[in-house]
Formats: C-alpha cells, structure tokens, sequence
C-alpha cells in the first residue's frame, strides 16, 4: 500500500472501489474478458456474501460499489475476483492486474447516488457509447429497467413502486454451488438497511441512474 494511504474496512461503508488493468492496458477490451469478469465477481459475491450496489467493466479498469462482505473480507474478495479473472484470461502475459486499488468508504446518500452516477456514466464520458444504458457491462440496465438476464451480476435492488413506496426483492431459492456461469434471477435479499442507503424516493431512485 502507498505511503500515507489507510484503508477504512470493516466500517459498515458502501466501499467505491476501482482498479485497473496492468499498466492501464486495455486488457478487458474483448468482450470474453468482460463476461469472465462478471462471472467472478458473482462467484465472489456468493462465496463471501457481500451486495453489489453498481458496477461498471472498462477495457481497462474496473469500478464496483459494494457492501462489505458477511465472510472474510472486503480485500479478500476483491482477490478472488482478480485471480479468477487473472487464470482464465493473462495468456503468456506476466501479469494482467495492477497490485493495488483503490477503496472510498461511501458514507452518506449523497455520496452513495454521485458514486452510482459516475460509474454508469463512465462509457459514455469515455466516448465508448453514446448513452450509459447502451454498455451492457455495467449495473446501469438493471436500475433503468430492472432487467434480468444474461450471465451477469445479480444488483442489489430497492425498487420504487407506483406509489412512492420501496420494495425489496424476496430472498432467491437456494442454488446449488458455484458450477457453471450464474443464472438469471435476483440478487440475494439485501440487509434491512445498507449501510450508507435509506430507502430511495422517486425523484433519488432517477438520479441514481442518470
């Protein structure tokens, strides 16, 4: 870890995390390399039984925006999600990750909905896209639509009805193991609260996608 840099874990945060491809090489440029990512960051998810609250896969980098993790720690999990990664797709390269990250503790609503809000519109920023929800590689299709599908990553999501009320998800049936790529459903029931998120009105649950 740099000089001069703590890390804030087991604090009961949201954590911001980014962190990037060897020498901010566009080592996750191909779409396989994105797939294999999201595919190990849900093992990850249901192996150390953290919630992801936004995500987005760059060529080069990565931002995700989690809980902290029911088992072992938040570093822990953010290893197995890059070793995953790092044995399926380094190929003869010496290596395919950068050594560190970097770690924001989320610890209020307002950072909670500017983090949300930078992560899905980094492609378009970028100039990768015209608009957030045309990257599929990233948990913004799921806040605009509450979509499901594909092999992705399961959101954590508090959705807001009609009427102004919040709504969470029900628990998903059990799944057996981790073999094969995740299926389709919803994300795990969250906490009765997390940490750093009250319950979204309408008018916040827009800002969180835009």
């Amino acid at each position: 870890m740099p000089w001069g840099l703590r890390r804030y874990q087991q604090t009961g945060d949201l954590h911001f995390i980014t962190f990037s491809c060897w020498r901010r090489q566009p080592l996750l440029d191909p779409p396989q390399a994105k797939h294999r990512f999201e595919f190990a960051l849900e093992q990850a998810r249901r192996r150390y039984g953290f919630f992801v609250a936004g995500y987005v896969v760059m060529p080069e980098h990565v931002h995700l925006l989690l809980t902290e993790p029911e088992r072992g720690t938040l570093a822990d999990a953010l290893q197995a999600v890059k070793q995953s990664v790092a044995r399926r797709m380094i190929a003869a390269r010496p290596h395919f990750w950068q050594v560190r990250y970097y770690d924001f503790n989320v610890w209020s609503e307002k950072k909670r909905v500017e983090k949300l809000r930078y992560i899905h519109r980094n492609p378009a920023r970028r100039g990768l896209v015209a608009k957030p929800e045309d990257w599929p590689w990233s948990s913004f299709g799921h806040y605009a639509t509450g979509e499901e599908g594909r092999d992705r990553i399961l959101v954590d999501e508090t959705k807001t009805e009609g009427d102004g009320n919040v709504s969470r998800a029900p628990p998903p049936k059990p799944k057996p193991g981790l073999n094969g790529p995740p299926r389709p459903g919803r994300m795990g029931h969250p906490p009765e609260k997390l940490p750093s998120c009250r319950p979204l009105r309408r008018d916040q649950h827009r800002a969180s996608i835009g």
